[in-house]
């Protein structure tokens, strides 16, 4: 007997993630969440299971679902260009504050 495939929308799905991660501090581990939540909803353990996995490797950016891993290194680029921006900042200051002193000490 071949069973039927079942589909879950996305809602379901956010659902089920979101209740596994919100109690598995009342569990002894994430896999006895995932086996409760699933027997509560319907569904097999290891779909679940797949489905949190997925979630963790994904970022939702301005709405947009991109990989973590993409994420970290747009996060990485851009702290890398925000430090370049302090450091000229930084030196700018240290120059106009000098130049402030030495017209300032002069008069």
């Amino acid at each position: 007997m071949e069973k039927k495939k079942q589909r879950y929308s996305k809602e379901v799905r956010a659902r089920a993630v979101r209740m596994v991660l919100d109690n598995e501090s009342h569990h002894n581990s994430r896999w006895a969440a995932t086996k409760s939540v699933a027997d509560k909803l319907g569904m097999t353990p290891e779909t679940l299971r797949k489905w949190i996995h997925d979630f963790e490797d994904t970022t939702v950016v301005n709405g947009v679902e991109i990989p973590t891993a993409e994420h970290i290194r747009q996060l990485e680029r851009e702290n890398f260009e925000l430090k370049r921006a302090n450091s000229i900042l930084k030196s700018a200051s240290a120059f106009f504050a000098a130049e402030f002193d030495r017209q300032h000490n002069s008069q």
